[in-house]
């Protein structure tokens, strides 16, 4: 796995050079998450805990980016929008939604789960096997579509 951090940082003198000054400052933002965590616990983060730092940050940004349009403030959802899509070229790529349907159906199938109270079971053994590959909302969504039908 390459390393996330080394991308991070080449992009970074790639938008100094071009003087992309607001790429510049979305992937600083994005490095000083990964270092502030490095802080907090006192030891250099592996690739897949930076992908878990980028997962978290892309989140952020969807979660930000929803309550922004809701708030009708669509400067600031374009702002975040323009963060997500710089953090997200950093991500490996996410399954699509139809990926995430055909896995989530061996699963159910797998554990015999036939309603939705038994999507803990479903979700117990479909997360690991998505883990950085998909969202855990878009997953969670997909799996009660499933048994609901």
């Amino acid at each position: 796995m390459d390393d996330p951090k080394a991308k991070l940082q080449a992009a970074l003198k790639e938008a100094m050079a071009s003087k992309d000054s607001a790429r510049r400052d979305a992937i600083r933002l994005v490095m000083s998450a990964i270092k502030q965590v490095e802080v907090d616990e006192r030891k250099e983060l592996s690739a897949d805990e930076v992908y878990g730092v980028l997962q978290k940050e892309a989140k952020k940004r969807r979660e930000s980016i929803d309550e922004m349009e809701k708030a009708g403030r669509a400067d600031l959802a374009a702002q975040e929008k323009f963060e997500l899509d710089i953090l997200e070229a950093f991500l490996p790529r996410q399954l699509s939604r139809e990926e995430v349907a055909a896995l989530a159906r061996d699963t159910i199938a797998q554990t015999g789960a036939s309603s939705v109270k038994e999507m803990g079971k479903v979700m117990a053994v479909l997360m690991p096997k998505v883990k950085g590959l998909a969202d855990g909302k878009l997953v969670n969504d997909v799996v009660r579509e499933l048994l609901n039908s």
